[in-house]
C-alpha cells in the first residue's frame, strides 16, 4: 500500500518559455496529491494577466480533484485577465472534459507549440467519444 502512495506522488517541472509559464505535470492528479499542486497554481495566478499553460500529456490519472483544481487556476487566470491553456492528446481526458461538460471552458491543445502561439484563436479540440 505505501509502495503505491510513492508511485502515484505527482511531479511537476516549470520553465518560462517568452513569458508564459509551462507547468509539465505527470504521475498522477488526485485526492492526496491536488492540494500541493493546487497551492502552486494558486502562486502562478496570483499575479494580474498569468500566461500559463498546463501540460497534461505525463499525467497517467486525473480524478475529479484534479479537475477542481484545474477549474480554479482557469477561473483565477479569467479573473485576472489572464490565459490558461492545457496541452493533452490523452483522449480519455477529453472525454471527461466531455462528460463533466467542460469541454468549451478550456483552451486545450494536443502540442506544446500550438498552446504557446501568440494568437489566442479559438483552439477547442472536439471530443470523439469513439
Amino acid at each position: 500500500m505505501y509502495e503505491n502512495l510513492i508511485e502515484s506522488a505527482p511531479c511537476h517541472t516549470e520553465r518560462l518559455v517568452g513569458g508564459v509559464t509551462v507547468v509539465e505535470l505527470s504521475g498522477e492528479i488526485d485526492i492526496r496529491t491536488a492540494p500541493s499542486l493546487g497551492a502552486r497554481l494558486d502562486a502562478l495566478t496570483a499575479g494580474p494577466r498569468p500566461e500559463l499553460v498546463v501540460d497534461l500529456r505525463s499525467v497517467s490519472f486525473i480524478d475529479c480533484s484534479g479537475l477542481r483544481l484545474l477549474c480554479r487556476a482557469r477561473n483565477r487566470t479569467v479573473a485576472r485577465r489572464g490565459r490558461l491553456r492545457l496541452v493533452t492528446d490523452s483522449r480519455s481526458f477529453l472525454r471527461i472534459l466531455k462528460h463533466t461538460r467542460l469541454v468549451g471552458v478550456f483552451e486545450v491543445h494536443h502540442r506544446l507549440p500550438e498552446a504557446l502561439a501568440e494568437d489566442p484563436v479559438e483552439k477547442i479540440l472536439p471530443v470523439s467519444t469513439g
